[in-house]
């Protein structure tokens, strides 16, 4: 593990100081590749999905592990897209001179090694990979079992592209040891890896968390809700509703929890009750809810879950506070909605929930880096610190300061 780790701190020297136009160029070499490497990726990838099935895996885990050419492709072009990003290492982000005439610049710079573990979703490889690239970092990628004949063919062709250019292979990596006790010894070395970033399951995410010697930033679970407020143009709800839940329920950005305010609630269950079971949605409601439409009844555990599946809860609330009470109670810091035309609840939802990303008239399945323009992300970060929402290259960066003189010292 020390041997591998070692190779990978050597290699972010090199790829830390490449220029932008290689950068780029390579990016690009990269997305051709998969593109050209399709049907050794369906091959790989069929071999993973076969397991899955085996194994009983749920659906939507099936789902996020599961590539077709149309995913191949968007991989592809995430990697272009990520190409086409201003370039984040040696930004001046700040700048001046002191009483003593030194010349400080606040500069950019890569964060080094970067360890990502995550679970099913072979694009991660790929996504993860540019990013860390094109951002000067190095990445030592441990992905699931479950998609291990996908990621070991993605990445040996992304290594194969670095070898054509001269660049060592270990600047993009699979853990060797891919085990638990492999992720145990991973997070324990701090001399060689500058920050881990875990998106998975809750335990995975406690388990990194609570032993890991190198900084983390959590890819949390996604525990999204939308409220309804008494002031909603009904004729917006139904659609919004519709697409944060059921276009692909198994995303982390997808709805959970609807809250609807009691006035409007008469006005727009049943209509919304009809397109949720059209859609297969299994409906579970409080109490009050039970009074307008079919459900299961909620108990209070529900609100905790992340489903990742076609499975809605419905509360309705008195008001606003309650809606913004519920969501800092079960939410989990990442997607929050409000659905409304009053300017005064729109900007009291957006400024008081404590989430990521907070929406007005639009639905959370927008959180994703792709659709905020970054070509990809590296996970959503549901900390604090260093970074939070979608982590695109800006947010592997670090700084340092650079400072100029003239023979001063200091008295």
């Amino acid at each position: 593990m020390r041997d591998f780790l070692q190779k990978a701190k050597q290699s972010s020297r090199i790829i830390g100081t490449l220029g932008t136009a290689m950068k780029n160029n390579i990016l690009l070499q990269m997305a051709d590749e998969l593109i050209n490497s399709t049907f050794m990726i369906l091959e790989a990838n069929n071999l993973d999905m076969q397991v899955a099935k085996e194994m009983n895996l749920s659906s939507a885990m099936q789902d996020r592990l599961f590539l077709n050419e149309k995913r191949i492709c968007d991989m592809a072009n995430a990697i272009r897209q990520i190409a086409s990003q201003t370039e984040p290492v040696g930004r001046i982000l700040d700048g001046w001179v002191t009483k003593d005439g030194l010349n400080i610049q606040k500069v950019s710079i890569p964060i080094g090694v970067i360890g990502i573990i995550y679970e099913s979703r072979p694009n991660v490889t790929s996504d993860t990979a540019a990013l860390c690239f094109k951002s000067g970092n190095v990445c030592v990628l441990k992905g699931g079992k479950e998609a291990e004949n996908s990621n070991q063919a993605i990445a040996k062709i992304l290594q194969a592209v670095l070898e054509k250019n001269s660049l060592p292979k270990e600047a993009i990596s699979l853990l060797p040891d891919s085990s638990r006790e492999g992720v145990a010894k991973l997070i324990k070395e701090d001399k060689f890896v500058d920050l881990i970033v875990p998106r998975g399951g809750e335990a995975l995410i406690r388990f990194i968390s609570e032993n890991s010697a190198i900084p983390v930033i959590k890819h949390d679970k996604g525990i999204c809700h939308t409220y309804i407020d008494e002031d909603a143009a009904i004729g917006k709800v139904t659609d919004i509703v519709i697409n944060a839940k059921c276009q692909r329920p198994s995303a982390c950005n997808s709805l959970e929890t609807l809250l609807i305010h009691q006035n409007i609630a008469p006005h727009i269950l049943n209509g919304l009750d009809e397109s949720l079971k059209e859609q297969n949605t299994t409906i579970k409601g409080c109490t009050e809810t039970l009074n307008y439409i079919k459900a299961i009844p909620l108990i209070e555990k529900d609100f905790d879950i992340e489903y990742l599946d076609n499975v809605l809860n419905i509360k309705i609330v008195k008001n606003i506070d309650e809606a913004i009470n519920h969501i800092q109670k079960h939410g989990s810091g990442h997607s929050e909605a409000i659905l409304s035309e009053n300017y005064t609840a729109i900007n009291k939802f957006l400024n008081e929930v404590d989430a990521a990303c907070v929406y007005a008239n639009a639905s959370t399945r927008f959180t994703d880096g792709g659709e905020f323009g970054l070509g990809a992300e590296v996970g959503i970060s549901t900390n604090k610190l260093h970074s939070r929402g979608p982590m695109g290259i800006n947010d592997l960066t670090t700084f340092k300061y650079k400072i100029y003189g003239n023979g001063q010292i200091r008295k």
